[in-house]
């Protein structure tokens, strides 16, 4: 479809097909016209925000009803800066939505230690960039000892203790995901926060020393703070300590990709991490203009992360209702399960984002998969009654393979 001016946000532009814009790529001001219908914008504006959520200012003629909110970023959230790092959440509170994950966002400097602590909820994570060493142990007392670099997981069962340090030049930063969407990054059980907070006496009986000792022991929770930088695991692992028959980190980046002519899909979940049991996910890229296919997933919420790229979305929930969002890197997304919905890379950029779900299997439903594997007459009548050729054009292409990651295509077709 040509427009008819260079400008789609013009009183004159006309796109019946309700075609992305990539606004930020391109340089756009959004303004809300859409097909001669609408008006500028007279009071003030963010004209930033604007640019990043395209989709609000303009949405697609096919948005309908009324949908709660279905995205966050980052750069919203409250940081919370110590000596050598920083963290900041993403949780209900942030995103009513988010109510079955919860998100941290989190950035240790090299040598910079995030204390010894366990929680009520399952920690997953994903390393953004840099090296970790983690600490762990079992319930079996067994300790873990593991370095993971970017596009590496690691995940602990709900209160093992553990801890992160900051390793290599640079430091580190991760994505942590909490299995509760009412978690807090700050309701985390602290070694230094239970020492202070127990008499010196009780401290004496239970370590076997003279209380004098703890007068030195800090007065208040340390959370992230500067440390030496850790030597190799094998000088650092404690004599006489069994290690756990657990395996808390994976690789993910290092699976083989499922590859679609669009772009690459890599899924974790318990079939290749055994041990993350409330978490399972996807590594997602898509080509420039492509999209990750229409499906849905019947299973539980997801709960995106964007690292790279621009993206819209739009979330089916029924109903006569559907709402469009667009996304940017360090932005969050929710569609709650089973509603419909695709990712569509509209920049010129690769896009790469994580799926994320509260569940132990990675479950999705294709859109395209189920129409094939329905009988053609049975499709055509549903979509295409009275139009004969449109309906035997549209079940002759579908796929019955499986394609989450789908290209632009290189020309549209059409029914003369």
């Amino acid at each position: 479809m040509t427009l008819k001016t260079n400008d789609p946000y013009s009183p004159s532009a006309r796109d019946p097909y309700d075609s992305a814009i990539d606004s930020v790529g391109r340089k756009l001001q959004p303004v809300p016209y859409r097909n001669g219908a609408g008006s500028d914008v007279l009071g003030p504006r963010n004209y930033a925000r604007e640019r990043q959520a395209p989709d609000m200012v303009r949405p697609p003629a096919t948005d309908s009803g009324t949908m709660s909110n279905m995205k966050w970023s980052f750069a919203d959230s409250h940081t919370r800066i110590e000596d050598g790092g920083w963290a900041r959440q993403t949780t209900i509170r942030e995103l009513p939505t988010s109510k079955e994950l919860a998100g941290v966002n989190m950035r240790l400097e090299e040598g910079a230690i995030r204390e010894l602590h366990w929680h009520k909820e399952a920690e997953w994570a994903y390393v953004l960039e840099g090296k970790v060493r983690v600490t762990a142990l079992d319930t079996e007392g067994g300790n873990y000892i593991g370095d993971v670099e970017k596009g590496d997981l690691w995940y602990f069962p709900a209160g093992h203790p553990h801890s992160l340090q900051g390793i290599g030049p640079g430091g580190c930063e991760f994505l942590l995901i909490f299995d509760d969407g009412n978690f807090s990054e700050d309701s985390t059980f602290l070694l230094s926060d239970w020492v202070a907070h127990t008499p010196q006496s009780v401290l004496a009986k239970n370590f076997r020393l003279h209380p004098s000792i703890f007068d030195h022991v800090p007065s208040s929770e340390r959370y992230i703070f500067e440390g030496s930088v850790p030597g190799p695991i094998d000088k650092e692992n404690p004599i006489g300590v069994k290690k756990s028959r657990h395996r808390f980190t994976h690789k993910m980046l290092a699976q083989e990709p499922l590859k679609a002519p669009g772009g690459q899909v890599r899924i974790t979940d318990t079939s290749n991490f055994p041990i993350s049991k409330t978490v399972a996910a996807a590594h997602v890229t898509v080509e420039p203009h492509g999209i990750r296919e229409m499906h849905w997933h019947p299973n539980a919420d997801e709960w995106s992360f964007f690292i790279r790229g621009r993206a819209r979305v739009t979330v089916f929930a029924s109903s006569n209702t559907a709402r469009t969002f667009d996304y940017m890197p360090g932005d969050v997304g929710i569609v709650p399960k089973s509603m419909g919905h695709y990712v569509e890379n509209i920049g010129d950029e690769e896009l790469e984002f994580l799926e994320i779900f509260k569940a132990p299997k990675f479950e999705d439903f294709s859109l395209e998969q189920w129409l094939a594997a329905t009988p053609k007459r049975n499709v055509a009548e549903h979509l295409f009654q009275g139009h004969e050729k449109a309906g035997r054009k549209f079940v002759e292409e579908l796929e019955l393979k499986k394609m989450p990651v789908k290209p632009a295509p290189k020309r549209a077709s059409s029914v003369p």
